[in-house]
């Protein structure tokens, strides 16, 4: 029997329960199930950026647990948005815990380029000819 699934603080996001390509009937498209707390995961740290570890103390489970999240709901926004499918957010089979959202943090820079040594050293600098 497998483990029961630890209960999930998710933000109380309102509004937006199906998102689809325009000009065709949802009833018409394949529908991918995005759940409430892949959601949550994907907003504070894709949206928000986070880091897992902060998105986990956020939601109350470990920081793998929002890693394997991260990573299922990524293939799923991937997948319907590729081949057209509508994404519709559900509740899911894990319980959830509903709390006011959290403040949106700056992003941090990712990709920074590299700084010059200390001394302004370069490569090009002891070049010899």
């Amino acid at each position: 029997m497998p483990r029961p699934f630890k209960t999930r603080c998710v933000a109380n996001r309102t509004g937006v329960t199906v998102y689809k390509p325009a000009g065709i009937p949802a009833s018409r498209i394949e529908r991918v199930e995005i759940h409430l707390d892949e959601l949550e995961a994907f907003c504070l740290v894709d949206g928000n950026g986070l880091e897992q570890a902060e998105a986990a103390k956020s939601m109350k489970v470990s920081r793998a647990t929002v890693g394997r999240i991260l990573r299922g709901v990524r293939r799923k926004i991937a997948h319907a948005m590729v081949h057209g499918h509508a994404m519709f957010i559900e509740q899911g089979h894990a319980p959830v815990e509903h709390r006011s959202p959290p403040a949106t943090k700056k992003k941090r820079a990712r990709n920074q380029p590299n700084r010059k040594p200390a001394g302004g050293a370069t490569r090009e600098s002891h070049r010899t000819t």
